[in-house]
């Protein structure tokens, strides 16, 4: 899809935010008095293997869980979940845009590493994840898992590119950025619902159908464990709820005249009421699969990890961010993160530690006893020691590049170089809106940090001649 850079709704970034989590007020980057900094609960023993459950929400901003901030939308399940496991404040998505993040948690490694991940997002059926490289599903499937993928995959088009070309096991879903919500017509103007590789009829909304297919996946009688990717395209425009089937009609019909970026933008519609309905079904969604979760028996062995692809966008409420999707300011990159692990892990935690999406895949694998592919090294760090075992937080930078922007951050420090070719330095503790540009008064570390991003970027593929 395009690249949109939206700024988060004026009227709603006037003052600060308060949240409730477990009945308690925090302002969002700030534990709650029911939460504690986390701590490792280092006297517990290694048991079964873990069933991982990651559910990605789809342009969700960083404050629009009540949990974070938002003063208007109301998202009791995942404020639960946040209170039974641990709420990240300083967490990242793999980029700014949905398929280059998608990829960095797939593979592990910077989407720049991979020809397929330089599409920012793919767009056409040329581009997507070569299905001869290793994936979180692939690896832990060759460890014993049994691996699935409902929702939004976006990572290529079918014959090339598909889940179950990647590693997983099952996928029911659709393989681009955006459908319009009822007639599962697409980013490339066609039908984008399958089973497999199969197309699969249902014109009922699509969040409801993608509940569905989660609640009987996680409630299925598993004889191995499982790794279930659940990617739902809410919030993402078009902006529909349940309730909007008619303009839902009217969009799949501009769809059809050749009008499938018009339709699917949706620039006539939209609003923050709606858009805060979009995000409190998702969470009504997100509490039913936790329930069936939780009456399969499975609860407490299950790693439960809840996140965005990348920053809000045009109704999004981000306070105290700056910028939005497909920027690398903190708007487009940093964004709700939620883990619950209750055999291992405590509740009513939270985390200031700065971790991202391929961190989650090196973790994962640790967890599910499964190795990288030594001839595709990592870029994330596992998290596991740190987790489970009161380690430090592996130092290291955090690498960000896409067209136009390009981030590092280290410590407190980020290094950012706007879309004029202008270079930045920010103290992020002191300063998250990004406001107060310290590059003159710190020479020297903005050199430091600019040699740093230089050095990896170096390493990575070169973007294609526009």
């Amino acid at each position: 899809m395009p690249e949109i850079s939206r700024r988060v709704f004026g009227g709603l970034v006037g003052g600060g935010a308060v949240t409730a989590v477990a009945g308690a007020s925090s302002t969002a980057g700030a534990a709650s008095p029911t939460e504690r900094p986390f701590k490792a609960r280092t006297a517990g023993r290694p048991g079964r293997r873990p069933n991982v459950l990651f559910i990605l929400g789809d342009d969700l901003g960083w404050a629009d869980l009540s949990s974070y901030g938002s003063p208007h939308i109301k998202t009791p399940n995942l404020d639960r979940l946040a209170a039974q496991g641990v709420r990240f404040t300083h967490a990242y998505s793999g980029s700014a845009t949905c398929s280059p993040t998608r990829f960095s948690l797939y593979t592990g490694r910077f989407p720049g590493r991979t020809k397929g991940g330089l599409a920012e997002p793919v767009g056409n059926r040329t581009q997507g994840l070569d299905p001869n490289h290793p994936t979180l599903a692939s690896l832990l499937k060759n460890a014993g898992y049994a691996t699935a993928l409902i929702g939004k995959w976006h990572c290529g088009w079918l014959p090339d590119h598909s889940p179950t070309k990647s590693g997983w096991d099952e996928f029911f879903g659709n393989f681009g950025g955006a459908l319009e919500y009822f007639s599962k017509l697409g980013q490339l103007g066609d039908y984008d619902l399958y089973e497999g590789d199969a197309t699969y009829k249902d014109l009922r909304y699509y969040t409801t159908v993608l509940t569905e297919r989660a609640v009987e996946y996680v409630g299925r009688d598993h004889d191995r464990p499982w790794l279930l990717n659940l990617n739902f395209t809410t919030p993402h425009w078009p902006w529909l709820t349940e309730d909007d089937e008619e303009k839902g009609a009217e969009i799949a019909a501009r769809i059809r005249a050749g009008n499938v970026l018009g339709g699917l933008l949706h620039n006539d519609g939209g609003s923050v009421e709606k858009y805060r309905e979009m995000v409190e079904s998702l969470d009504a969604s997100i509490g039913k699969v936790l329930t069936a979760l939780r009456r399969s028996g499975q609860e407490e062995n299950t790693i439960v990890v809840f996140a965005s692809d990348n920053g809000g966008e045009r109704f999004s409420y981000q306070w105290p961010l700056s910028g939005a999707k497909s920027e690398l300011l903190e708007g487009g990159i940093r964004v709700p993160t939620i883990l619950r692990w209750p055999a291992r892990i405590d509740g009513r935690q939270v985390s200031h530690e700065p971790v991202y999406s391929p961190d989650w895949t090196a973790t994962l694998l640790e967890l599910g006893g499964a190795r990288p592919h030594p001839a595709y090294p990592l870029d994330g760090h596992s998290l596991a020691g740190y987790l489970l075992r009161g380690e430090d937080v592996p130092e290291r930078d955090l690498f960000w590049r896409v067209r136009g922007n390009r981030a590092l951050r280290r410590g407190d420090w980020k290094y950012y170089r706007d879309a004029d070719g202008k270079d930045h330095l920010f103290n992020l503790a002191a300063d998250a809106r990004e406001q107060a540009d310290l590059a003159s008064d710190r020479p020297e570390l903005l050199a430091e940090l600019r040699a740093a991003w230089e050095k990896v970027d170096g390493e990575l593929l070169p973007y294609p001649a526009p």
